[in-house]
C-alpha cells in the first residue's frame, strides 16, 4: 500500500483511488515567460518520477499539467520585447519541451493552456456569482469573497484574521475584504482580452487551475501537486473556488519541497537562480537527476557545487557496479517499501547502495529515468593509454606530468577519477 503525506491534513495517508485501479492527477505547472530554471526542474522532475511509479505499481494514471500562457509577466515581457503574446508564450513553451527532453521528463497525458479553457473559467466564474461566492467590484473586476468560504486557510494552516491583519489595500482598491482574490479582470488598453457577460477581459490566475483540473479530470480527483510556494494563496485560492460549488475537488495534496542557494531560497526576483540549461551543460542530464533524487521530495534541496559534486561521486559508485561483473545481490521488495513510504528517494538509494545485480538495478534506475546508467561507455584506446600514463606518473609521485595528462584527457572528452579498486582510476565521459 502507498502512503502518501497530505498537506491538507499534515498525515500520511493510505492511497485509495476514488475509482478502483485509475488515479488521476492534477500538478500546477510553469508560467511561460521565461526559461525554466532549476527549482522548475524539481518540481517537474518530482512528479515525473511520482508519476512512474504508480504506473510501475499498476495504476491506470491519469497525468494532467497545465501551462499559465496568460498572466501579467506575460503581458507586461511581451510588450517589453515587443512580440505578440502567442508567438512570445509559444517560444517558452517550445523550450520548456525541449528542456524537459534534454532532462527525460515525460510528457504528462495531458497538457492545458490557460487560453483554450476561458469558456470553462467563465462559466465557473458564473456559478460563483450565482452562489453569492463572487462579486463585481466597482472597477470591472469579479472578486471572490474570502469571507464566505468558511474552510478558508485550512490547507494553508493560516487565519483569516491574521492575514488581514499583515494585508496592505492600495488606496483604490476595490475589494470589499483585502483578502479577496481576482476571478476576472478587465480589459485594460492594450492588453489581450475576451468576451465575458462582465465585458472584455482575462482570467485571474486562481480561476484557471480549478476550472481547468476540473473540466479535464472531473469534480473530485485523487492528487493535487505543486510547489510548496503554491501552497497560499495559489492552492488555497482553488480550494475555495472549487468547493464553493460543490465539488470536493482533489483529496490529497502534495507539494515539494523548494531548492536554494547556498541556504538561501532560489528565486528568479533574488537573481540567485540558475537556468536548467546551465545546469545541464555544467553537470549533465544524469548527475542532475540522481541529485534530486538524493533529497525526498517534500524537503528543502540545496544546489550547489559541494552538492553536485556529492551526487556524482554517489552516481560514479553506482556506474562501477556495472563495470564489476553481476551478481545476485538485491531485493525488489527492499526498494518498493521504500518508495511506497511516501516515494522515498534518499532511502530507495540507501537500498540500492549495496546491490550488485545489473538487471535489477537497471530496472530501477528505469522508474527514475536514468536507465542509461547501466550503459558504460568504454573509453577509446588512445584515452585509456593517456589514463595508463597518467597513473604510471602518478605512482613516480611525477604530479606535473599527472596534471598535464589529465587536462589532456579532458581535452579529449573524459574526465579521469581515482578510484580504491586495481587499476586505481575509472574514465567517464565528461556531460
Amino acid at each position: 500500500m502507498i502512503r502518501i503525506h497530505n498537506s491538507l491534513t499534515g498525515q500520511k495517508e493510505d492511497l485509495t483511488p476514488i475509482t478502483p485501479g485509475e488515479l488521476r492527477m492534477y500538478v500546477c505547472g510553469l508560467t511561460v515567460y521565461d526559461y525554466v530554471h532549476i527549482g522548475h526542474a524539481r518540481m517537474l522532475m518530482v512528479f515525473d518520477v511520482i508519476s512512474r511509479y504508480l504506473r510501475h505499481r499498476g495504476y491506470r494514471l491519469q497525468y494532467v499539467r497545465n501551462i499559465t500562457d496568460i498572466d501579467d509577466k506575460i503581458i507586461r515581457r511581451s510588450a517589453e520585447l515587443g512580440e505578440p503574446i502567442g508567438v512570445f508564450t509559444e517560444r517558452f513553451i517550445q523550450a520548456m519541451h525541449e528542456d524537459c527532453a534534454a532532462l527525460s521528463i515525460l510528457p504528462p497525458d495531458a497538457e492545458p493552456r490557460a487560453t483554450e479553457f476561458v469558456p470553462q473559467i467563465i462559466a465557473m466564474v458564473e456559478a460563483l456569482l450565482a452562489r453569492d461566492y463572487a462579486y463585481l467590484a466597482a472597477n470591472g473586476d469579479v472578486m471572490y469573497a474570502v469571507a464566505r468560504f468558511a474552510g478558508y486557510g485550512r490547507l494553508s494552516g493560516k487565519r483569516l484574521a491574521d492575514l488581514r491583519a499583515g494585508a496592505r489595500v492600495e488606496v483604490d482598491e476595490a475589494k470589499r475584504d483585502p483578502l479577496d482574490f481576482v476571478l476576472w479582470k478587465h480589459a485594460k488598453p492594450g492588453e489581450p482580452a475576451w468576451e465575458s457577460p462582465w465585458g472584455p477581459g482575462r482570467p485571474g490566475w486562481h480561476i484557471e487551475c480549478s476550472a481547468m483540473a476540473t473540466a479535464l479530470l472531473g469534480t473530485h480527483f485523487d492528487l493535487h501537486g505543486g510547489g510548496l510556494d503554491l501552497k497560499f494563496p495559489h492552492h488555497e485560492n482553488e480550494i475555495a473556488q472549487s468547493r464553493a460549488l460543490g465539488h470536493p475537488f482533489a483529496h490529497i495534496w502534495m507539494h515539494n519541497g523548494m531548492l536554494s542557494m547556498r541556504g538561501s531560497e532560489m528565486h528568479k526576483s533574488l537573481g540567485n537562480d540558475v537556468s536548467l540549461k546551465d545546469a545541464l551543460d555544467r553537470w549533465g542530464r544524469e548527475t542532475l537527476l540522481f541529485f534530486f533524487m538524493t533529497g525526498h521530495w517534500r524537503k528543502p534541496l540545496d544546489y550547489s557545487e559541494e552538492t553536485l559534486e556529492q551526487a556524482r561521486a554517489q552516481l560514479e559508485g553506482f556506474r562501477n557496479v556495472f563495470r564489476s561483473p553481476s551478481e545476485p545481490i538485491g531485493d525488489w521488495a527492499d526498494l518498493e517499501a521504500a518508495l511506497d513510504d511516501d516515494f522515498n528517494t534518499p532511502e530507495a538509494l540507501a537500498v540500492m547502495h549495496g546491490w550488485r545485480d545489473h538487471e535489477l538495478l537497471r530496472r530501477a534506475f528505469g522508474i527514475f529515468g536514468l536507465e542509461s546508467i547501466g550503459e558504460v561507455e568504454e573509453a577509446p584506446p588512445e584515452v585509456a593509454e593517456l589514463a595508463e600514463r597518467r597513473r604510471e606518473a602518478r605512482d613516480a609521485k611525477d604530479f606535473a606530468e599527472s596534471d598535464r595528462l589529465r587536462d589532456e584527457i579532458a581535452a579529449a572528452g573524459w574526465d579521469v577519477r581515482d578510484v580504491a579498486d586495481a587499476p586505481g582510476y575509472v574514465l567517464v565521459r565528461r556531460p
